[in-house]
């Protein structure tokens, strides 16, 4: 325990893992599955569902790694030794090294986008010409293959300088700066002609367009939204002080989640509206729709500019808590081990993300049950790894620890009655393993 860093305050401890949480899930994918799945009712599922499901979550692996402070492997070993449940946090090492490889490649994307932003080319295309600027970008191996070397670099030179001066003080930075960059872009976009349409159709829920669909994937997205499942909260936790509040910290990280995730909606929905495009593109909404949107607004080329550092910076401190689990558990909190650990966790992932970054391009024609490398990646960490790991979180603190040591985690620094740990402890035990349940199911196309 000698050289086992902590955060140096609550705040950063907040921020760095608010930013992990608040990351491509919240600015690139809720936006487009809010607008293909009804909007105002998909916001409101998706906050119900983070409160009663991915809050629980968050609190426990909060209680893991606090209790233990070790890696997520150790951090299981040492609450129930001679049992199997480390391999929980071996399963989240690997499936963070798996979705790492391909969150980088989008980061890559994001970094191309940035340069040209900054260099003036995406100016003056139309829509279609937009589209197609954005195949030409995923289906170049040399610029994808470079980008997302060049995305994973930054993420490596963050993370090797430690949990204090590398992690959290890029996090004190990135973060306020997310926030700051957002405002300006909502002012600008809810005071654009017809803009009110857009935020009726993300505030406002319709309850025609509620469905068996719209539920689950609002369930999915409550979960993944918060970087739940894979230990990645058990290993910042473990850095933090026994006198810190956790249920208070993990309030605070899902405020700011759903804070982001309004703010990304309103940025979006109303530029969306007022310039007349389709509020259901998909995926692309973000790399087609919003140049598009941008270039119709006077000043168009800055605030471009300024939402690609946005989502940089989002992409950026999700990746620093993906690849400091693996940093974390091959240094066993040795500080020493930490570059060398940082280096050779970062150049693997980069190594095997090469697949997916070439699966739009030159690998195009390779499926494997029917998906591309890059999808299959997505698909096997965020339907199947992250829920699984979710699911036996919730057990192990529901079935394995014991209450009394539990209970008695979550209330040190705070002047709790009792209460609220028994709504919680139902939650974790009963609760939050059946949602998770139907989202396991419902990726295997079970349901």
């Amino acid at each position: 325990m000698a050289n086992q860093e902590q955060w140096t305050s609550k705040i950063g401890f907040i921020l760095a893992a608010a930013g992990s949480a608040i990351g491509l899930g919240a600015i690139w994918k809720f936006p487009y599955m809010a607008g293909t799945n009804g909007g105002g009712i998909f916001l409101l599922l998706f906050i119900l569902f983070t409160l009663l499901i991915g809050t629980p979550i968050l609190i426990a692996e909060f209680i893991i790694g606090r209790n233990a402070q070790k890696d997520a492997v150790s951090a299981y070993r040492q609450i129930a030794p001679k049992k199997p449940w480390f391999l929980i946090g071996y399963g989240g090492v690997i499936a963070s090294l798996i979705l790492l490889s391909f969150y980088s490649v989008v980061g890559g994307w994001i970094l191309s986008y940035l340069v040209r932003s900054f260099s003036g080319s995406l100016s003056g295309l139309s829509q279609t010409e937009y589209n197609g600027l954005f195949n030409d970008i995923i289906s170049s191996p040399t610029e994808t293959i470079l980008a997302q070397f060049a995305f994973m670099i930054l993420t490596i030179l963050v993370v090797q300088g430690g949990v204090q001066k590398g992690i959290e003080k890029a996090s004190k930075y990135m973060m306020p700066a997310l926030f700051v960059l957002f405002v300006v872009l909502l002012i600008r976009s809810v005071t654009l002609d017809g803009a009110m349409e857009g935020v009726k159709f993300f505030l406002q829920p319709d309850l025609a367009s509620l469905s068996k669909e719209t539920v689950l994937l609002a369930l999915g997205q409550a979960f993944f939204a918060l970087s739940v499942g894979i230990s990645v909260m058990v290993t910042y936790a473990s850095y933090l002080s026994k006198a810190e509040d956790i249920a208070k910290s993990a309030f605070s990280v899902v405020a700011l989640n759903i804070f982001i995730s309004l703010l990304a909606g309103l940025v979006i929905f109303p530029a969306v509206f007022a310039f007349g495009f389709d509020p259901a593109s998909g995926p692309g909404l973000v790399f087609v729709v919003l140049p598009a949107v941008f270039n119709e607004m006077a000043f168009g080329t800055l605030f471009m500019a300024i939402f690609f550092i946005l989502l940089l910076f989002a992409t950026l401190t999700s990746a620093f808590s993906i690849l400091e689990i693996m940093v974390a558990v091959m240094t066993k909190n040795d500080t020493k081990k930490r570059k060398k650990a940082s280096w050779i966790s970062g150049l693997s992932v980069f190594v095997v993300g090469i697949p997916s970054a070439l699966s739009f391009g030159v690998l195009s024609d390779v499926k494997i049950f029917g998906k591309t490398i890059f999808d299959l990646a997505d698909f096997l960490t965020s339907n199947i790894a992250l829920p699984l790991g979710a699911m036996l979180i919730s057990i192990f603190v529901g079935y394995q620890m014991k209450r009394f040591e539990v209970q008695k985690e979550l209330e040190l620094g705070t002047a709790s009655t009792g209460k609220f740990f028994k709504v919680w402890y139902f939650l974790i035990r009963y609760v939050a393993p059946i949602g998770i349940l139907f989202i396991l199911l419902s990726s295997l196309g079970i349901i």
